[in-house]
């Protein structure tokens, strides 16, 4: 049988596809592409990826907290340096030289049985552009007495022993914050002090004066003393507990102190006009001695005091803004992704890059003011303002005012969830917790809403 063709009984016209042909093509062109099949799936990976690609901006923010940080800690350095820096007072303390071999001198070290500290703290505000810094002036009475020192305890022959040469020696950490003629009155006689200490090993930075002292059968009979120091400093004011019994009361109208150090006070009242703090310590306290030779003990691992707290730290509370900014961030993305969904609106990739950039420059808007004004009021500003600027943004993107303010209030309670988080620092993870939870409940109670198996 012979066979017919059928482009051979009906022949097509050059360039004319055959009946099949345009059946497969006109398949093809029913069948959804893989983008046009997953759109919303891949429009959702690609706010993902930029929502990873805006902390890139927010990392550079922490740079500048921490470069603007250090600009501030320089400042505190310059006001602290002509004024004086953090002070610590030690001693007095009796040091007594000898001759431990022929030729060859050494010192003992005798601490007093009873020390007790009685101050007032006049601190003031200083500015060094914009920064503030906390520096302060103290008037301090420091009275004592030693007891007999008994010189076999250290194995010292009472004839080696130097008297004349012996010195009361008081450690100060900053000697450009003394500001009076200081002086000690030793067993009823006036006495002043002369810069250095002849031990160095004692104190880094110190002052010193000989006083009289006299051998008796029982010991070296020392006797009781009484400084006046006129002391200026900043940041904190330190004691050591070099006494067997050490007391320290300390006055001042500064209103939020931090007691800090080995000790907190034993009585403290701090009140709208200042503070009130009393230590007591004693040498069972502590881990040194009354008396040593030879190497020097560690006088400073008990030291204890006030420091001059600074309410608001403007860079930290900003740190702590600038780790919440994913969530901010996230969640404003997030937003607009549903309104997408669910009102089948569109939303262009840069229009979201473009929301993205006004939430990170609410950061910068946030240090900027904060550096002026209070942070709180800083804070509200800064949020106001992005608030204002990605709803009006919204409107004319989404054609919508009834979304523009649902995208404001949301913002609105963002920012108020993070600023009741950064100022709530004890219970920040409490709320940062509960917070979280209560947003993804919210997110999967509207989620159900989303047909998915239709998109």
């Amino acid at each position: 049988m012979q066979t017919t063709n059928i482009n051979e009984t009906n022949p097509l016209p050059p360039g004319q596809p055959s009946p099949a042909t345009e059946i497969r093509s006109q398949g093809a062109k029913d069948r959804p592409s893989f983008f046009e099949r997953y759109a919303y799936g891949v429009k959702a990976v690609l706010i993902g990826i930029l929502v990873i690609f805006l902390l890139i901006p927010t990392a550079m923010i922490l740079g500048l907290i921490s470069e603007r940080e250090q600009r501030q800690y320089e400042a505190k350095g310059e006001v602290s340096g002509k004024w004086g820096d953090a002070q610590t007072i030690t001693g007095p303390v009796l040091v007594i030289p000898y001759y431990s071999k022929p030729g060859v001198t050494s010192t003992a070290v005798f601490l007093p049985d009873k020390l007790a500290v009685n101050g007032e703290l006049l601190p003031e505000i200083r500015r060094r552009g914009i920064y503030e810094v906390a520096v302060y002036s103290s008037h301090l009475q420091i009275k004592g007495a030693f007891s007999a020192l008994d010189l076999s305890g250290l194995n010292i022959d009472p004839a080696t022993v130097l008297l004349k040469d012996a010195y009361l020696a008081v450690g100060v950490n900053d000697m450009r914050g003394i500001t009076n003629q200081a002086g000690v009155e030793w067993n009823g006689q006036n006495l002043y002090f002369n810069p250095g200490i002849p031990a160095t090993n004692l104190f880094e930075h110190g002052m010193q004066v000989k006083v009289p002292l006299t051998i008796s059968d029982s010991g070296i009979v020392a006797g009781n003393f009484a400084v006046n120091l006129d002391l200026k400093g900043s940041g904190q004011l330190f004691f050591s507990p070099v006494g067997k019994t050490t007391t320290v009361d300390l006055n001042s109208n500064w209103k939020s102190p931090s007691f800090d150090g080995a000790f907190l006070p034993n009585t403290h009242n701090v009140h709208a006009k200042g503070f009130t703090a009393s230590w007591q310590v004693s040498n069972l306290n502590r881990n040194f001695p009354q008396s040593w030779v030879g190497a020097n003990a560690n006088l400073h691992s008990a030291d204890f005091g006030v420091k001059l707290f600074l309410p608001v730290d403007t860079y930290q509370q900003s740190t702590r803004a600038v780790k919440y900014a994913i969530l901010i961030i996230g969640l404003t993305f997030l937003v607009f992704y549903f309104i997408e969904l669910l009102q089948h609106s569109s939303v262009h990739p840069l229009q979201y890059i473009l929301v993205g950039a006004a939430l990170c420059v609410f950061y910068t808007l946030l240090i900027a003011l904060a550096e002026q004004l209070n942070f709180s009021i800083a804070y509200l500003i800064a949020a106001v303002l992005t608030i204002l600027l990605v709803a009006i943004y919204t409107a004319s993107v989404l054609r919508s005012n009834r979304m523009a303010i649902g995208v404001g209030g949301v913002l609105s309670l963002l920012y108020g969830f993070i600023y009741v988080i950064i100022r709530s620092e004890d219970q920040a993870l409490l709320m940062g917790s509960l917070g979280l939870f209560i947003i993804l409940a919210i997110v999967m109670y509207f989620s159900r809403r989303i047909k998915w198996g239709e998109l």
